[in-house]
């Protein structure tokens, strides 16, 4: 056991933790770097004007087995000041909900461990206060983070806390159980020990990559506003220096009380386990897609973004956390009820096994807030590229080379965890407002090592698709660079295809693609050839990789003659000019026929 008792110091009357670091990978990993939790954490105590110091802090890493099945235990524990055995019963709080919960066996879930484990710890420290007169009364508040695989578990009781830190938002996690008023606020309704049964929250949620945990007493959120608290914990960017801030900064503010925060920070994740998650979608109802304005599971629907033949997205507003997502959710009876699972299965999984800027992601939810089946991601502000392609004037060098160079190392960083994409087109590209890219649509990807979609349902837009698949063979990186290709074909050329638009059902022959440069004289040559290459019909004459394709596109734009200068046409340069003609031609023909008439 890691345990760490904070209590009645010697001087110097402060004590802080080197930063430490908990990390597992699951047996048969194939990439430690991305299959593994991590966690580093340090805390910071000081004992303040109190005669003694009854914070109680508690950490346990436990071997690697353990970490594996029951993850990493931090807590932090306040002892009831009046009381004979306050950091008495802060310790026992600690120390005895550790051995509980790490001695249930990971069958039962860790909310039921965690459950079982603090009604255990209360029975024996209520027991104890009876029985030993010099600890009668004793009590303490108990704030628990477990870190287990992709999620956290929160048990708590009293008025410490916890907070989140994620994406620059300051987020409490737990709430007191002290009255409302403000005079009345360092009274507790509930605590470890002061009654024979206890009531604990539970909460379960999702955890994401570089989320900052904060566990503090209510000295440290007592005496600062959350907004300092936040500014404190991204101002400083190890554990160890964040937690020595906050309680010294509590201490300046005023603070009479032993102040204590502990600082966790995730800096990596396992990946989600697919069949867990298999048998949580498969579980999951498929009904009628909503309507707009309906609440579901506490998303607020907003917006239809797209009404597809296989889903119907919305805009909306998630409550629980205050912000903007997106939520697709799958339309029964127009594919095999198999496929619409294993695309949203595809859609929450990737995401865990990829990290990118260019590559979107998916929130994960607890597991009992969803009551049906769909998806929920982020909002991002922009457009699709394909909308971009519907206006004028069309995109230029200067804009489409850094947009083709981020989707095609999007796309490598799929290949390189051995994924394809198989549906790469401009409506599955979001050109982001602040210039940024986001590659979408995950649910159609190829897994090796996973079931498939029937063959009815295999995925892929005969207009982007390579030859070679119409003769049967399997997506592979080719054939995604091959509808890369097309895609950044349709980016220059303002909307057309290299090979002509292909119906569905059809069986193309492909000849010569036409020339880049019929549809924008002014481009550079050596783009021409850069993107013929890709989308070359023997597979063999493509770039060796999706990422030799973009070091092309890098080169070119670096030393390849720039694009000529193209005259606009005055349509552009003075629409309203161009429609002012038109109308005086009109009202002069008006004139001519009614003066025939007459």
């Amino acid at each position: 056991m890691v345990g760490f008792r904070v209590a009645e110091p010697s001087p110097p009357p402060t004590s802080a933790l080197p930063v430490h670091r908990a990390r597992y990978a699951p047996s048969g990993a194939e990439d430690p770097m991305t299959e593994e939790l991590d966690v580093r954490f340090s805390f910071h105590t000081a004992q303040g004007v109190r005669p003694r110091n009854e914070d109680y802090v508690g950490a346990y890493l436990g071997t690697p087995q353990q970490r594996l099945r029951h993850g990493v235990m931090l807590s932090v524990a306040d002892g009831v000041g009046g009381t004979k055995g306050g950091r008495v019963a802060a310790e026992l709080a600690t120390r005895t909900f550790v051995e509980g919960y790490y001695g249930l066996p990971e069958t039962i879930g860790a909310s039921q461990a965690a459950a079982v484990s603090i009604e255990a710890v209360n029975r024996w420290i209520f027991a104890q206060g009876k029985a030993d007169a010099a600890l009668r009364g004793m009590a303490s508040t108990l704030t628990v983070l477990i870190l287990r695989g992709r999620q956290s578990h929160i048990v708590h009781v009293g008025d410490t806390r916890l907070y989140r830190l994620r994406e620059r938002r300051l987020t409490q996690l737990t709430s007191d159980h002290t009255l409302d008023s403000p005079d009345t606020r360092h009274i507790l309704l509930r605590a470890v020990g002061a009654e024979p049964s206890i009531r604990a929250d539970y909460t379960v949620d999702a955890v994401r990559q570089h989320d900052r945990f904060l566990l503090c007493s209510d000295s440290v959120h007592g005496s600062l506003r959350d907004a300092h608290i936040r500014d404190l914990l991204l101002a400083h960017p190890t554990p160890e220096e964040a937690a020595r801030v906050l309680v010294n900064a509590a201490l300046a503010a005023g603070s009479r009380d032993n102040a204590t925060a502990l600082v966790a920070d995730v800096i990596g994740l396992p990946i989600t386990d697919h069949v867990e998650l298999s048998e949580v979608i498969a579980n999951l109802p498929i009904l009628p897609p909503p309507s707009p304005g309906d609440v579901i599971d506490n998303f607020e629907l907003g917006e239809v973004l797209a009404n597809g033949r296989y889903s119907r997205l919305f805009k909306a507003v998630d409550r629980d956390h205050h912000r903007d997502v997106v939520v697709k959710f799958p339309k029964p009876n127009v594919a095999d009820e198999l496929s619409l699972r294993l695309a949203t299965m595809r859609e929450i999984w990737v995401p865990s096994r990829v990290r990118s800027p260019w590559v979107g992601e998916i929130i994960e939810l607890a597991p009992q807030r969803q009551s049906r089946l769909y998806s929920v991601m982020p909002f991002y502000d922009g457009e699709t590229l394909e909308r971009r392609l519907s206006r004028r004037p069309s995109i230029s060098p200067t804009v489409g080379i850094p947009i083709a160079i981020q989707l095609a190392k999007a796309i490598a960083t799929l290949h390189r965890a051995g994924i394809v994409h198989r549906d790469i087109k401009p409506d599955n590209v979001i050109i982001r407002s602040d210039g940024g890219l986001k590659l979408i649509d995950l649910g159609v990807v190829y897994l090796p090592k996973f079931e498939d979609f029937p063959a009815a349902d295999t995925p892929g837009t005969p207009s982007y698709m390579a030859p070679e698949l119409f003769e049967g063979l399997r997506a592979n990186a080719e054939t995604d660079q091959f509808a890369l290709g097309v895609t950044i074909y349709r980016m220059f050329s303002g909307g057309a295809y290299p090979y002509g638009e292909i119906e569905p059902f059809s069986r193309p022959r492909f000849g010569k693609p036409a020339p880049l440069l019929r549809h924008r004289p002014e481009l550079p040559v050596w783009l021409d050839a850069v993107i013929a290459k890709a989308i070359a019909v023997d597979p063999a004459m493509r770039f060796a990789d999706t990422i030799e394709f973009g070091f092309e596109l890098e080169d070119g734009a670096a030393h390849g003659q720039k694009a000529l200068p193209r005259r606009r046409s005055l349509y552009e340069r003075n629409p309203v000019l161009v429609w002012q003609f038109v109308a005086l031609i009109l009202a002069g023909l008006l004139v001519m026929v009614l003066s025939t008439k007459t």
